[in-house]
């Protein structure tokens, strides 16, 4: 018979240190030290592209609740006007505060050129095509009492459409230049 082998035994407990020791990336210290005061630039109010903005916002408001006032529901190509209008009038106020708070120059990561330009691009296509929609499905048969208001987001439709054009120029004029550097 052989002896019986014994069982491994478990080292004893350290004593736990009561120190600890923490870091922190340069991204969470950069983010923190540049959080800490809220930028505010009013001059781009004054510029072109910031016009052109605020026009954006007020025509687009004005496009889709000339659309919502009426049973727009009724006919798919109102659905389509009205979901433009709705989706590029809440993305160009965000935008509108990136710019007027100048995140841009705090999330350095992102390429707000070319998301500039690819957003305004986008809004004038999407817009155009939802402008002559818009504009081709305004019939007095369809139905005679939203046809003023159908009418009039036509309109409106058409110069905030012109309104991302301008824009979009403004955004490759600014994103030609930065590639060229």
């Amino acid at each position: 018979m052989e002896p019986p082998v014994p069982l491994p035994q478990e080292p004893p407990p350290r004593p736990r240190s009561h120190t600890v020791t923490t870091t922190s990336s340069s991204f969470t210290a950069n983010l923190s030290a540049s959080s800490s005061t809220l930028a505010y630039d009013r001059e781009f109010l004054r510029t072109l592209p910031g016009l052109l903005m605020v026009t954006e916002i007020v025509l687009g408001l004005l496009v889709w609740t000339l659309i919502a006032g009426t049973e727009y529901f009724l006919y798919p190509a109102f659905g389509w006007v009205m979901f433009v209008a709705v989706f590029y009038w809440v993305l160009t106020v965000f935008f509108l505060i990136i710019y007027m708070t100048m995140t841009y120059t705090r999330i350095p990561q992102v390429p707000w050129t070319t998301v500039g330009l690819c957003f305004n691009g986008s809004a004038f296509v999407l817009y155009l095509i939802a402008a002559i929609v818009d504009a081709s499905s305004v019939t007095k048969e369809l139905d005679s009492h939203n046809y003023n208001s159908w009418a009039a987001s036509s309109f409106f439709a058409f110069v905030v459409t012109s309104c991302y054009a301008g824009n979009t120029y403004f955004s490759f004029i600014s994103w030609r230049s930065r590639t060229l550097q």
